[in-house]
C-alpha cells in the first residue's frame, strides 16, 4: 500500500469542496437548496475508476432493481471465488446508490463487488432523475428513510445468488465467505442493524453512531444502543472530527462496545468526509486497507491501524483508538 496515499493533510483535503455535507446531516433536516446545489456540482464530476489494480465500472442489473453495482470492469482475474462482497447504505438512507460513487468505485478497484442500495441518480450516465424532495417532519424531524436495512442486505443476497448462477457473469467469482457491510450517516445505522447477519465478517460505520438520547429524529426508524449487541465481528468507526455532527454518537458507541475488536479512526473533515473527492479521498483509502486486512488477511494493510509503526498513529491528521485486538 502506498503510504503517500494515506498521509493527506487537512489543508489539502479542504481544497476540494465538501459537496456531501449539506445533504447528509445526521441530526437535522437537510437544506433543500444546499442539497440541489451539492447534487448539481457533484453531477458534473466524471466517474472515477479507482486507483487499484482493477479499474472499476458502475452499472445496474435488472435482476436487482433499486441498487447500483460497482465492480472491476474485467472479471477475468476473479475465477475461483475471489471477489469479496461489500454492501452499502447511503447517507440520509437516501435512494441514490451513486451518492458515494467515488468512494465505492475506489473499493471496487481493489477487487470487490460493491452493491449500494438506491437507484443511479448521480453523475454521468445516471438512469434516474434526482430523488424527490422530502419535506422535514413537523417539529424539525427527518422524513422516513427512502431505503431500509432490508434493501442493504438484499445486495448480499443477490451477490451470493449471482455467484451460484451458471447464467450470471459473476458465476464462480463471488466469495460468499467474505462479506462486509458499510454505510454513511443514516446508512451507518443501517450497517449496525445489518451487522447481526452471520454472513457479515466486518462492519464499517462512517460518520455515524446511534443517537445518545435514544430518540431517533428519523420518522419510522427506531434505533437504540441495544443495536450495538449486533456486532459479532471486527468493526471500524470512521468519523470526521468534532465538527462531524455524528461525532458524539460515534465516539459513545465506540466507548460502549467491548465484545468485539473495534477501531475508531478520526479525520477532522466534518460529516461529509472525503466522499466528494476523486478516488474517494483519504477515507476511501483507509476503508480499502481495512477491507484488505479483515477480508483478505493482508497484514501489511493491517499496519495502517495497529503496531509500533501504525500508519495512522503519527505523522498524519488522523487519530486512532482501538480495543480488543
Amino acid at each position: 500500500m502506498d503510504l503517500k496515499r494515506l498521509i493527506l493533510p487537512v489543508a489539502a483535503l479542504a481544497m476540494v469542496a465538501d459537496l456531501a455535507g449539506p445533504a447528509l446531516s445526521q441530526d437535522g433536516p437537510p437544506d433543500p437548496a444546499a442539497m440541489r446545489a451539492a447534487a448539481e456540482e457533484r453531477n458534473r464530476i466524471p466517474n472515477t475508476p479507482g486507483d487499484g489494480p482493477y479499474p472499476a465500472t458502475v452499472e445496474e442489473d435488472p435482476s436487482l432493481p433499486g441498487h447500483v453495482i460497482y465492480r472491476p470492469a474485467d472479471l477475468t482475474p476473479f475465477g475461483g471465488g475471489k471477489l469479496p462482497v461489500v454492501v452499502w447504505g447511503n447517507g440520509g438512507c437516501a435512494d441514490d446508490g451513486t451518492a458515494h460513487r467515488f468512494h465505492l468505485a475506489q473499493i471496487a478497484s481493489y477487487g470487490y463487488l460493491v452493491v449500494a442500495a438506491g437507484h443511479w441518480r448521480s453523475g454521468p450516465g445516471a438512469t434516474h432523475g434526482p430523488a424527490p424532495q422530502r419535506a422535514p417532519e413537523p417539529g424539525g424531524g427527518l422524513p422516513p428513510p427512502a431505503t431500509t436495512a432490508a434493501d442493504v442486505i438484499a445486495g448480499l443476497d443477490w451477490a451470493i445468488a449471482q455467484g451460484r448462477d451458471p447464467e450470471s457473469r459473476f458465476h464462480g467469482r463471488v466469495d460468499a465467505r467474505r462479506a462486509a457491510v458499510a454505510g454513511h450517516s443514516c446508512g451507518g445505522l443501517q450497517a449496525i442493524e445489518v451487522a447481526a447477519d452471520p454472513r457479515i465478517d466486518t462492519v464499517l460505520i462512517h460518520n455515524s453512531g446511534i443517537y445518545n438520547d435514544q430518540n431517533s429524529p428519523i420518522r419510522g426508524y427506531s434505533v437504540s444502543k441495544d443495536m450495538l449487541r449486533n456486532f459479532h465481528q471486527p468493526v471500524i468507526y470512521i468519523l470526521g472530527g468534532p465538527g462531524d455532527v455524528a461525532y458524539p454518537n460515534g465516539t459513545d458507541d465506540f466507548a460502549r462496545v467491548s465484545n468485539v475488536p473495534i477501531v475508531l479512526a478520526d479525520l477532522p473533515v466534518g460529516h461529509g468526509g472525503t466522499y466528494s473527492q476523486p478516488m474517494g479521498g483519504a477515507v476511501a483509502h483507509v476503508a480499502v486497507d481495512w477491507l484488505e486486512w479483515q477480508l483478505r488477511g493482508d497484514e501489511v494493510a493491517g499496519r495502517t491501524f495497529l503496531g509500533d509503526n501504525c500508519r495512522l498513529c503519527a505523522g498524519t491528521d488522523w487519530t486512532i483508538e482501538h480495543k480488543g485486538f
